[in-house]
């Protein structure tokens, strides 16, 4: 009968304060890939080539939280460059692309900071820089040259889960979804054009995460 009674004890301690979720002060860390899939979408290029297309990529994405309240995160997410593939449905990929898009979000977590599983919503802001960016041999031999992005701000969303392994370690999903609008530059046979481009994608996110 003892051994029933700590038996007892031990897994009522388990299923209530032994276990913390997301708890006001705590900090943690998310590490996992990250894949972008853009819904892009532009003017016609050069009139008769149709707009440009982009490619997916995934990429190592972080995440870094802290929580404000028991129900309320600020989040950043980070990443290592995301490097695209741009081309026209006419002559295929013609330049490659690289972006960082670094996103800070306020987030409302559901359920009570016991709870192993923490979903939640988050509203922010999102800044895209462009960088290293060029034509291919494809893209050249069209007499395109001198590619350039503006960078670009614009609003974010997302949704997710955390789900509590033990006391440090979690595994997440989180989908986002952020509003990203450039002008893309480039010269056609020495004469300077501007693209109006909408890339705003979708971002798919697994990790794991450490909680300090």
């Amino acid at each position: 009968m003892k051994k029933l009674t700590v038996a007892a004890l031990a897994v009522s301690t388990l299923l209530s304060g032994g276990v913390y979720a997301h708890e006001a002060g705590e900090f943690f860390i998310r590490a996992g890939s990250a894949t972008v899939r853009p819904t892009e979408g532009s003017d016609n290029v050069l009139g008769s080539l149709g707009g440009f297309n982009i490619s997916n990529n995934t990429q190592l994405g972080l995440t870094f939280t802290y929580m404000a309240t028991d129900n309320i995160g600020v989040e950043l997410l980070a990443a290592t460059p995301f490097r695209h593939k741009v081309g026209t449905g006419p002559t295929g990929d013609i330049a490659t692309v690289h972006q960082l898009p670094p996103t800070l979000m306020a987030q409302w977590y559901f359920g009570d900071s016991s709870s192993k599983l923490r979903p939640y919503v988050g509203a922010g802001i999102n800044y895209t820089t462009f960088f290293d960016n060029g034509f291919n041999d494809t893209g050249k031999a069209a007499g395109l040259s001198d590619l350039s992005l503006k960078d670009s701000w614009g609003a974010a969303g997302q949704v997710g889960m955390d789900y509590l392994i033990d006391r440090d370690w979690l595994i997440n999903m989180s989908v986002w979804y952020m509003d990203i609008d450039t002008d893309v530059k480039f010269k056609a046979g020495g004469e300077k054009q501007t693209v109006s481009t909408r890339i705003d994608p979708w971002v798919f996110m697994f990790s794991a995460g450490y909680r300090f």
